[in-house]
């Protein structure tokens, strides 16, 4: 299971790597510099590889400051697949995905700027 172990504008520890663009933490894996095709806006399309692993959580942080918008297509296929969405601002979203990680299948989308 990954930890995530610090978080501050720009910058992610996670398992003692420092990343410096937006990742995906999935419970076996870390995918670096995670890119959307809109740099403000999760679509379904930048979800797909979450989805495909199946979580029971998935926590988007949205950016330092809140910026990222989860388009209601991404809540509809979250709602159709059972999967609990939370949106929270990143550095919310990290301490919500340390404390679900270890007891649900959760994976966290991060935005780690604005």
């Amino acid at each position: 299971m990954n930890r995530i172990e610090s978080y501050q504008f720009g910058q992610v520890v996670i398992n003692g790597k420092t990343y410096d663009a937006d990742v995906i933490v999935f419970p076996d894996r870390v995918r670096a510099d995670w890119k959307r095709r809109s740099s403000h806006k999760l679509s379904l399309e930048d979800a797909g590889e979450i989805f495909a692993v199946s979580p029971e959580i998935l926590v988007v942080g949205s950016g330092a400051y809140g910026r990222v918008q989860v388009l209601p297509e991404v809540a509809g296929e979250a709602d159709a697949r059972d999967v609990r969405l939370i949106v929270q601002p990143t550095a919310e979203a990290c301490e919500i995905y340390n404390r679900l990680a270890p007891v649900q299948r959760t994976v966290a989308a991060l935005h780690l700027t604005c």
